[in-house]
């Protein structure tokens, strides 16, 4: 490459000039000038030869900087999901049992929330979220390297938050999951039975589901969407409640006697507390204070509003009259079908989701559990595991580029299917080998004399005065 003097680089310029050269543009100064250059240059007595020039670096990745308003709504949205387990889905699930196993039930609860984040900072975040020693084993469960939370510091970043704070936010996912399952057996497990039940479920189970999903395993890498758990969270919750309820079998006097809710305050109270944290649920999922979240927050609100419509609506034809316990329900079930999706279908999409959602639900609660005959106390597989189910699907049919971008392209109710399918089977197969552990070490269920007095003295050795 040729270099000149000041002079001699003001000579081309006058030179460029005088022929007419465009020079509004380095790059069109530079080829228009060229014949003028060489004329000039011919004329030179003294040229000046320099090195040739190194060739150019690409520019350095900007380090990723912690945002101030990202971390204020993740904080924000962890209170909220937290809030979804206690008090929200104690208070839920225990104004639908009788009055002589309240207690146990939101003892059971609050238990799973202790228990399940010690295990979670232990080992659990770990097996869902670092990625495994072996390739071949990376696919499907992460490895022990965060084993303990070994290696994070109070200023690592995962993306523009805190990963200490990811940690947590994903800790209340892992919290929630295993007590939704709650609701199949209630009224007849051991509370020993459910503790270890609950510890291994999360290890063997939620952990590596999650890492197929959103820690890099194969159905990430796939393309299956889940926004914020529908395949990880309820359709997960849902089979193992199933495997549950079949294997404990049916609460003794099952059909016989009066087993309807004893306090459906409570249960309002709960569901409205289910609504309000799943914003953080589906919103936080976002990870930022942004857009997304804004359209996540939307469509949950739609979708939800429009399930509880469809549950009121059938049950009203059906039943002659719309009730609380339908009303909560079919909540639920919207909340449910839209968490997979919310940030992926437009809110036209999300009041479609609401709508099929909450009438899968309602089909499932109440005409397949009245079909099949199984006792799946509170509706956990008819409403966590149809509305999931069928949220699922309908993300790969309605998901939008307008909201999703790139992700939204490949989306698809094959690919939809092939993660639900992976999930069933993995989670009904390790759920009832849990089971069988459980029942040949502490035993799972109460006994008859037990089971009629009721868990609340039985295992806790309290009552609910009224």
């Amino acid at each position: 490459m040729k270099v000149f003097g000041i002079q001699r680089l003001t000579g081309i310029i006058l030179a460029a000039a005088m022929l007419g050269a465009p020079i509004a543009s380095p790059a069109l100064a530079q080829e228009a000038a060229a014949p003028a250059v060489e004329a000039v240059v011919a004329e030179t007595t003294v040229v000046e030869t320099a090195p040739e020039a190194a060739p150019a670096e690409a520019p350095a990745e900007e380090e990723p900087t912690l945002d101030t308003g990202d971390t204020s709504w993740l904080l924000t949205s962890t209170a909220l999901v937290l809030a979804m387990t206690i008090p929200g889905l104690a208070l839920f699930y225990g104004g639908m049992v009788r009055g002589k196993n309240v207690i146990s039930t939101v003892a059971q609860c609050f238990a799973i929330t202790a228990v399940i984040s010690v295990v979670w900072m232990v080992a659990g975040y770990s097996l869902a979220f670092s990625e495994n020693s072996s390739a071949a084993l990376n696919p499907y469960v992460g490895g022990l390297s965060a084993f303990l939370l070994n290696g994070i510091s109070m200023d690592d970043l995962s993306g523009t938050i805190p990963q200490f704070l990811f940690v947590v936010f994903q800790m209340t996912f892992a919290v929630i999951t295993p007590a939704l399952i709650v609701g199949a057996f209630a009224e007849r497990m051991k509370f020993s039975a459910i503790l270890l039940f609950m510890v291994l479920w999360s290890l063997i189970v939620y952990s590596p589901i999650c890492h197929w999903v959103w820690g890099g395993g194969f159905l990430s890498e796939m393309g299956v969407l889940d926004f914020a758990g529908g395949t990880v969270v309820h359709i997960n919750a849902g089979i193992a409640g199933l495997v549950c309820a079949l294997v404990l079998g049916k609460r003794k006097g099952f059909g016989a006697e009066n087993m309807a809710p004893h306090n459906l305050v409570l249960t309002m109270i709960g569901a409205s507390l289910l609504w309000v944290g799943w914003f953080g649920f589906n919103a936080g999922s976002a990870v930022g204070a942004n857009g997304l979240a804004a359209v996540a927050m939307l469509n949950t609100q739609v979708a939800t509003a429009a399930a509880v419509v469809a549950w009121m609506a059938i049950e009203w034809f059906e039943r002659k009259k719309p009730g609380m316990l339908g009303l909560a329900s079919g909540a639920v079930a919207g909340l449910v079908a839209i968490t997979p999706a919310a940030g992926f279908v437009t809110p036209q999409g999300a009041l479609i989701v609401g709508f099929v959602g909450g009438a899968a639900a309602y089909a499932g609660a109440v005409w397949l559990k009245k079909a099949l005959k199984y006792d799946d106390s509170l509706d956990v597989f008819g409403v966590h595991g149809v509305a999931g189910i069928a949220g699922a699907l309908l993300t790969g049919v309605l998901a939008s580029s307008a909201v999703a971008g790139e992700a939204a392209e490949g989306a698809n109710v094959v690919t939809q299917f092939v993660g639900i399918i992976g999930t069933i089977a993995w989670c009904a197969i390790a759920t009832f080998v849990i089971l069988m552990i459980c029942k040949f070490t502490v035993g799972l269920r109460v006994s008859e004399d037990e089971e009629v007095e009721g868990l609340d003295l039985s295992q806790h050795g309290e009552s609910l005065h009224h």
